[in-house]
């Protein structure tokens, strides 16, 4: 989901997503995700439901093992991610506000969780994912930062095509401790078919949370919550986290 002005990237800029991000690059990690949700379910998962699921680069994996359904806000990126995942259902909405008329074995929110800068836009986005998850099924939540770890950073990177390409320096910094967001800015180099470059930028604020404000949440909607450590070949053991919520069978549904 996007902070207003719209963000240049999930919008006029989404054809040149899967070079700023290539689905290749989510093998490890969609395994990952797919690993510790069938853990930690009452049988069998078959039915997922991502929200917030930008470009499809997860869903290009876990579709593999589960009926997606992919729910993001932009319909850009809807449109590029039905490119990739043709098989998945794909619906526009709002991860804090939309209602679908079913539920899953299991429901995923990955880096968009980011997107949610206040207390009250996390619990309706948790409120939702408890909404959609079938009684003994798992919420997996993936954001890329909590308050006790952060650290300011920069990254860069990007890819080719045969005949254009992109790349990308993201600087990330939280100029006020004592709120709830942190600052991406992110810069991009976008190289033509004709070899001509122009330079974009998106300001992204995004949610920075204690461990103790996701689990509490998570627990007061009703999920029975833990805080499970990201393992990934490319990053130092302990640095990320994941928030698991698991329904419990018999409680009922809030809205």
């Amino acid at each position: 989901m996007n902070p207003s002005p719209p963000l240049k990237l999930y919008h006029e800029l989404a054809p040149w997503f899967h070079l700023l991000t290539a689905p290749e690059d989510y093998v490890e990690e969609a395994e990952f995700y797919r690993k510790t949700i069938v853990s930690l379910s009452d049988g069998t998962p078959v039915t997922m439901l991502e929200l917030g699921s930008g470009g499809g680069n997860n869903a290009s994996h876990l579709k593999a093992h589960f009926q997606l359904t992919l729910v993001d806000l932009s319909p850009d990126m809807l449109d590029i991610s039905r490119q990739l995942n043709p098989e998945c259902e794909h619906v526009q909405g709002d991860m804090r506000l939309v209602r679908l008329d079913k539920q899953f074995d299991a429901v995923f929110i990955h880096d968009a969780i980011m997107y949610m800068t206040s207390e009250e836009e996390l619990r309706q986005a948790i409120e939702t994912a408890y909404f959609h998850c079938r009684p003994g099924g798992v919420t997996l939540l993936a954001p890329d930062h909590v308050s006790e770890t952060f650290q300011p950073s920069t990254e860069h990177g990007g890819h080719d095509s045969t005949d254009r390409g992109i790349r990308y320096l993201d600087w990330t910094w939280d100029p006020d401790p004592d709120d709830t967001n942190y600052i991406s800015e992110m810069v991009y180099l976008l190289k033509d078919e004709q070899g001509d470059v122009q330079i974009e930028h998106d300001h992204h604020r995004m949610g920075l949370f204690p461990r103790h404000t996701w689990l509490t949440l998570m627990a007061e909607v009703g999920f029975d919550a833990r805080s499970i450590p990201f393992d990934h070949s490319e990053f130092e053991p302990g640095s990320l986290e994941v928030f698991v919520g698991h329904k419990i069978s018999g409680k009922k549904p809030k809205l």
